[in-house]
């Protein structure tokens, strides 16, 4: 790498920036390249204290990055993070097996040994170490439920999420009669844009009922993305908390008031 890129980036895998089209094809930056670089130590400096918290009450560390895609987070958090820490080890969940196969040889070549590629669904998936951090980024619809529900199981200590195209209770919200329409998604482009924050609230309220602390924030500036919320979560008490059952009790209702039964509350 040269100087400036090396200024800027402080991992080691120059494939892995090629990958994320942050170096160009000759090995050098441009001004969308600079902007990348940027979002992406935004991104990680926000997840660090997450992984350096977990790690006081862990000699090892696990982190799990479910509706992995190309598995650049995971990538990402490897690099800069991960590969320092001993004993650390990161997983990347995807479906889809050719994208799993693309990320073994990115790891091959950028020589990252502690990362490992499972080919499945969320749901289906066994892991062989249980998941202190559990992370998703854009998985989409309910793969963020369905990835919040595997942490739950295994008890991680934190989450890092950043939803994409929440639907199901936009879709949810159509069901219900004109006539009994809330002002809020009357409208169809409302009601897509309400069903997506209320999905988000129903996610953090869900994790409090769990005794995870909730600290909801912007990934990107909004002219960069229109999906730009990072949700955090750290384990902080019990289900059986006050605090935990208070939030169990506004969430509840939450679902009545307007008439929606999303994955989460099945969990209930």
């Amino acid at each position: 790498m040269n100087k400036e890129i090396e200024s800027l980036w402080k991992g080691s895998s120059e494939p892995l920036l090629k990958a994320l089209h942050i170096l160009t094809r000759d090995g050098n930056l441009n001004a969308d390249s600079r902007r990348k670089l940027k979002q992406v130590h935004h991104l990680v400096q926000l997840i660090e204290p997450f992984l350096q918290r977990t790690l006081k009450n862990r000699s090892k560390l696990h982190v799990t990055d479910f509706g992995a895609g190309k598995s650049y987070l995971g990538f990402l958090l490897y690099d800069l993070i991960l590969r320092s820490i001993p004993d650390a080890r990161l997983t990347s969940i995807e479906l889809r097996d050719e994208l799993v196969q693309k990320s073994k040889q990115l790891a091959l070549e950028s020589g990252f040994d502690r990362m490992d590629f499972v080919s499945s669904s969320i749901e289906s998936a066994r892991l062989p170490n249980p998941s202190d951090v559990v992370c998703a980024l854009h998985a989409c619809d309910t793969a963020t439920d369905d990835a919040i529900l595997f942490g739950i199981r295994e008890n991680a200590h934190a989450f890092a999420l950043v939803p994409c195209c929440q639907a199901e209770i936009s879709s949810q919200l159509d069901l219900i009669r004109d006539s009994e329409k809330h002002p809020l998604f009357r409208h169809p482009l409302h009601r897509r844009e309400f069903g997506s924050h209320l999905t988000n609230v129903v996610r953090g309220l869900f994790l409090n009922s769990k005794g995870y602390a909730v600290t909801v924030t912007e990934l990107v500036g909004w002219e960069h993305s229109m999906k730009n919320e990072l949700i955090l979560a750290e384990r902080k008490s019990t289900p059986d908390h006050p605090e935990s059952v208070r939030a169990r009790e506004a969430l509840a209702k939450l679902l009545q008031e307007y008439k929606i039964s999303p994955k989460l509350a099945h969990d209930l």
